[in-house]
């Protein structure tokens, strides 16, 4: 018996469905939001065709759950022997998956099982053991090389203080040499004093002596100059003389001698201490313990948060571009990511207010939940979940001209000035970049590389800059293929889950878009020729939402127009700043009142 190819692509339709914007009821002609599925007859359906399903004779008995608990359904297959029987056997004995036919011609006598129940088995296993890669290991994996790079910084920091420590030694070793140095040169000149001395004491002694004998030459010439005979003393007295003094006696000096100090390498080494590694057993990293799925999910829900990583390695595996910035960032929100959709209807959450500002034009997501907010005047805010009040700081005046970092840090520009400043959350103020002559208008901090994206213009020119998080310039998008300038006045500007760099341009009247490379990938001009495009903001299903003023339109990650999400029907008032949470609410800042609101549009 042989198996005819799996028709794979239509084996998860609803799975892909889940990464796109919302789940589509399935019967015909309707189009509404999917919330139920029938695991009889394996449809998604809406709240009223799950009604009608329910009213009719044939299918009224049948289970009908919400979709998030649905039964996982068998592939259909048809078998290669019998092409009008699906396979839905599988025989034991052979280890073959067969058709009822087959099993009743070729496998008459041997153990036949169901196949759905071993599939389901088989397939929750699978899910367990992925459940178990992104929950446990790579989880814990990822927490080894976060110690390993603590503790290189440590060993980094050690090595640097032991390396002080021996330039230390060697700056007291040299002191010590150098008195040491004074100390015997001292004596060396005291040697020498000394022996000079004794020296010019011989030489005096020589000259006296030389004095002595010159006096006693001249006295024998004075008796040989004398002509007479008669008491001539060289005659008469001279033997009375007393006789020459002997040469005095005298020693040469002994000079000191030298002798080189007795030392050798090790000798100097022992002098500037050692360096060691203590003879202590490492101590083993720590794994946090596997904690069995049972005791954290209802078996509906588990299995399908693991469908949701099930389809993570679909979406590898057909090619979907997920750098590797793209997957750091995604990895602890893809079962969130996958689990989300457009929800049926737009649901105001709650509302806060900004206190001394007359408009709240920007909001930027800071850590823990809290936000930093701007209007029309030069002050910054910061409020928390609740709406208070954390911080407030003195800044310039924009429109998208703030943003924060993975770290935590604020970074805003200064138009006037041309600088970008950033204060780290302990309070360190320092100016980050200088733009030269050009003005930055709007800033954005990359959530998945850390860069720093900015709008700037100069004179009639403007254009989008990449730096690095140090502030070093790495990229200047300006023109697209054909030359011309992509960007008029950039008032806004955010990155989309794929690296896309999305700009609200108010004066070109368009939203812009540019892949990570640069390269123009489609602008947005509105649904009619009024549009002036402001706040602008990304979610985690890559929807692109942008403010116009009016309303607030909806757009997928290519930039096709989906929906407007908020409208003046809404009771929504010029709806300016724009920002998606940690908890996929969106916050609207408004033209004119210091209230910003939160809507939820996500299910």
């Amino acid at each position: 018996m042989a198996l005819s190819k799996p028709d794979v692509q239509n084996t998860y339709p609803d799975l892909f469905v889940i990464a796109q914007h919302y789940l589509v009821c399935d019967t015909e002609d309707c189009e509404k939001n999917c919330q139920f599925y029938c695991n009889e007859c394996h449809q998604p359906m809406c709240e009223h065709c799950r009604d009608e399903h329910q009213k009719s004779p044939d299918t009224k008995n049948h289970e009908v759950v919400p979709y998030r608990q649905r039964e996982i359904q068998l592939p259909v297959e048809k078998c290669k022997d019998h092409p009008t029987k699906d396979i839905d056997m599988l025989c034991e004995d052979c280890q073959v998956p067969v058709c009822s036919k087959c099993a009743t011609q070729d496998h008459q006598k041997h153990t036949l099982k169901d196949l759905e129940k071993i599939y389901s088995e088989k397939f929750t296993l699978c899910l367990e053991k992925i459940y178990n890669i992104y929950q446990f290991f790579i989880p814990n994996s990822q927490d080894m090389l976060k110690d390993i790079e603590e503790h290189a910084k440590d060993i980094k920091e050690i090595m640097g203080n032991i390396r002080r420590s021996i330039k230390n030694e060697n700056e007291s070793l040299k002191c010590l040499m150098e008195n040491v140095t004074s100390y015997k040169i001292e004596q060396a000149n005291k040697m020498e004093e000394s022996l000079i001395e004794e020296l010019q004491s011989q030489r005096t002694k020589y000259k006296d002596y030389i004095s002595y004998l010159g006096d006693i030459a001249s006295e024998f010439h004075g008796y040989l100059s004398n002509p007479k005979l008669h008491n001539n003393p060289i005659i008469l007295s001279l033997p009375d003389h007393p006789t020459i003094k002997p040469i005095p006696e005298t020693t040469k000096p002994v000079p000191p001698v030298f002798t080189a100090g007795q030392y050798s390498k090790e000798d100097v080494t022992k002098l500037l201490g050692r360096v060691t590694v203590p003879d202590t057993k490492p101590e083993s990293r720590k794994i946090k313990p596997m904690e069995t799925a049972s005791t954290q999910y209802n078996t509906h829900n588990y299995t399908l948060y693991l469908m949701g990583f099930l389809l993570l390695v679909f979406l590898l595996i057909s090619g979907l571009d997920i750098d590797n910035h793209t997957w750091k960032q995604n990895d602890e929100k893809s079962g969130v990511k996958l689990m989300l959709s457009l929800s049926s209807s737009v649901t105001k959450v709650r509302k806060y207010i900004v206190p001394d500002v007359d408009s709240v034009l920007h909001i930027s997501l800071g850590k823990s939940g809290r936000l930093w907010v701007s209007g029309d005047k030069d002050n910054l805010f910061q409020i928390d979940p609740e709406g208070n009040r954390r911080k407030q700081i003195q800044s310039s005046v924009g429109f998208g001209y703030h943003t924060v970092t993975q770290d935590g840090d604020l970074i805003y520009t200064d138009e006037k000035n041309n600088v970008i400043t950033r204060i780290t959350q302990d309070e360190t103020i320092t100016e980050l970049i200088k733009t030269g002559d050009w003005n930055p208008t709007c800033i954005h901090a990359s959530h998945i590389n850390g860069d720093i994206l900015v709008g700037m213009v100069k004179d009639e020119a403007a254009k989008v800059t990449r730096y690095s998080k140090t502030g070093k310039e790495i990229q200047n998008i300006q023109r697209n293929n054909n030359g011309q300038g992509l960007y008029s006045h950039p008032y806004y500007i955010t990155e989309n889950i794929n690296g896309d760099i999305c700009i609200s341009d108010f004066n070109k009247r368009a939203v812009v878009v540019v892949n990570k490379s640069g390269q123009h990938r489609f602008s947005y001009t509105g649904q009619n020729p009024k549009f002036h495009p402001f706040g602008i903001c990304t979610d985690l299903l890559g929807h692109i939402l942008v403010s116009d003023g009016k309303t607030v339109h909806l757009l997928d990650q290519d930039g096709q127009f989906l929906s407007l999400l908020l409208t003046p029907k809404s009771l929504i008032k010029n709806p300016i700043g724009l920002c998606v949470d940690d908890e996929n609410n969106l916050h609207v800042g408004h033209w004119n009142t210091n209230t910003v609101t939160v809507y939820k549009y996500l299910q």
